[in-house]
């Protein structure tokens, strides 16, 4: 029996044209469930990013850090009910290049699934809306019996993305033989490197440097042109 050939992408930065926690912070914040002042805490990270004062994994390192000192005592049905919300408006800003491929890779018959670091709550509600994957993962924050956040970190998939893709394909019976990869940071990197197919979409510079000494395809989208750097 042949075995289907499995497509890994990144979400945010590659299909998702923001970023699901950055969003997903600010509704909670507009909700009184994280605290007001938050909003100005994320909107100074992302300046300081934009502004070149520091790099984009600072800047998700920093949302990542936030969400956790948050998160403590947050009910489940607050984090879900503000992810439809995020999802509900931002579902469409998407890349042009990523919309293109997954409908290519769908039609081909490919296994797709998404490695988010963003919170599994609202990862599962894009690809529920959206994307519509075979599967997806996303980083999980320990619950209690309640339904009530304890504040601990239980799972972050953006630390070895590359095993747990190794994994999945070995537990559904899969291959890597004509597989594809898409992602943007160095955090995408183990992934990138065990499929036949690596794309290196909107790089940052650490995954732009991996990517040129890789011979790795590189992309760029910009005003809604794509441009194949090599």
């Amino acid at each position: 029996m042949q075995k289907n050939k499995i497509a890994v992408f990144d979400i945010d930065g590659t299909i998702f044209r923001k970023n699901l926690q950055f969003e997903l912070i600010n509704e909670l914040s507009w909700m009184n469930v994280f605290p007001r002042k938050v909003r100005n805490q994320i909107v100074s990270l992302y300046t300081d990013w934009i502004e070149h004062k520091g790099t984009y994994e600072q800047y998700r390192l920093g949302l990542v850090h936030l969400y956790e000192k948050c998160i403590k005592g947050c009910k489940l049905e607050d984090i879900e009910r503000a992810s439809k919300v995020v999802v509900s408006f931002h579902q469409d800003r998407t890349y042009i290049f990523a919309e293109q491929l997954i409908k290519k890779l769908r039609h081909d018959g490919y296994h797709l699934i998404a490695v988010s670091g963003s919170p599994i709550e609202i990862v599962k509600e894009y690809n529920r809306m959206h994307l519509r994957f075979n599967a997806v993962f996303g980083s999980v924050y320990e619950c209690d019996d309640r339904g009530i956040y304890t504040g601990k970190t239980y799972y972050e998939p953006v630390r070895h993305k590359g095993s747990l893709v190794k994994q999945y394909v070995y537990e559904h019976n899969l291959t890597l033989e004509g597989s594809y990869g898409i992602g943007d940071t160095e955090s995408d990197a183990s992934f990138l490197e065990i499929v036949d197919n690596p794309t290196a979409f909107n790089p940052n510079d650490n995954l732009k440097k991996i990517a040129e000494k890789k011979g790795w395809h590189i992309v760029v989208e910009k005003k809604d042109v794509i441009y194949n750097i090599n």
